[in-house]
């Protein structure tokens, strides 16, 4: 049986008795627990139905990304195209069960609080099961996102900046359903899949290289690959660099103990989030992968972005950063395999 679980305070409740964003009790993260049987059948998500809390009924072919191999400068790297999920990004693995878990709890409306990737999702998935989005962005979000959201049937409520987004959502939660994709337990039970996919099609890398804003990603591949060795499939788990900006660097500052100075990176506006709720929990993950934060700033960002188009990975500025990160950890990760997760389009861009 699914429960939601507050590792915090032990609070504990069926999955499908009610919506809960955060714990009632403590406010802390939640988390999901439910069996695991590694038995993957089809394609894309739904393939590791038995290594997810419930299978979504509707779908538009999210999952089972490419996982294509490059040798640059000696390191053999996998880049996770997850940027060709349906609308665009990764967070089409989580949009699909959070819209589907609304849908079924009898939802008419969901409400979230975005910079652009996860509007455009949950906009997409939305419309799969009738439900009204209202998507929260700041001024400053790309224009060509907010288009998309429209076009998709969204509601966009313009703010002046994200803290406000995520101020000005709270307003519409209690009749809508919040997707809250910085705390959802969902959104991290869609991302374990890539670890998945990641292990079915090369194995398990000696390092990933993960973009960090909210850290739902970095702790939803750091839990698969967790349950892959919890079930003895795997032996070790992989070293884990988490990338942030100089600009916005509560992980670095977490982990380290300090904030460095370095260029502005305002490029990676997608990874721009001054406080995680997961913060704790991220850096326990990378410190636990016995892993590193590295932090990258414009130019190294616009490098590696150019560089990326050029070999035909066709995304974002935020997603480059991953990028920008194994150009700098090269010293380090000479012999090694590595998986770098590529998460948006950059045709939203265009």
């Amino acid at each position: 049986m699914a429960e939601w679980y507050c590792p915090r305070c032990g609070f504990k409740a069926e999955l499908w008795s009610r919506y809960y964003f955060e714990c009632p009790v403590c406010k802390s993260p939640l988390e999901i627990t439910h069996p695991l049987l590694f038995e993957p059948r089809g394609k894309g998500l739904a393939r590791y139905s038995s290594m997810l809390p419930f299978t979504p009924e509707r779908g538009r072919g999210e999952g089972g990304t490419p996982l294509v191999r490059e040798v640059l400068n000696s390191v053999e790297v996998w880049f996770k195209l997850d940027y060709l999920n349906p609308s665009g990004s990764f967070k089409d693995r989580g949009s699909a069960l959070s819209l589907y878990y609304a849908y079924k709890m009898g939802f008419k409306s969901v409400v979230e609080d975005t910079s652009g990737n996860t509007g455009v999702s949950v906009s997409l998935y939305s419309r799969l099961y009738g439900l009204k989005p209202f998507i929260c962005m700041p001024r400053t979000a790309p224009e060509g996102k907010k288009k998309l959201v429209k076009r998709l049937g969204g509601v966009v409520v313009e703010t002046a900046d994200r803290a406000e987004a995520s101020l000005k959502v709270l307003e519409h939660a209690g009749e809508s359903f919040y997707v809250s994709h910085t705390k959802s337990p969902l959104f991290l039970e869609g991302f374990t899949t890539i670890a998945y996919e990641i292990y079915e099609d090369a194995g398990v890398p000696d390092a990933l290289i993960i973009p960090v804003g909210s850290g739902s990603l970095l702790l939803g591949v750091f839990k698969g690959f967790q349950n892959l060795a919890s079930l003895g499939l795997i032996s070790k788990t992989p070293v884990i660099y988490a990338v942030q900006g100089y600009s916005v660097q509560p992980v670095y500052k977490a982990f380290k103990g300090c904030e460095e100075e370095g260029e502005a990176s305002t490029l990676a506006d997608g990874v721009a989030v001054p406080n995680p709720p997961r913060l704790q929990e991220i850096v326990s993950a990378v410190r636990a992968s016995k892993g590193d934060v590295v932090l990258v700033g414009n130019s190294e960002i616009e490098k590696a972005y150019t560089e990326l188009w050029e070999r035909g990975f066709t995304v974002e500025p935020t997603s480059a950063i991953v990028h920008a990160a194994f150009l700098k950890l090269l010293d380090k990760l000479k012999g090694k395999r590595v998986a770098s997760i590529l998460t948006g389009s950059g045709l939203k861009m265009i």
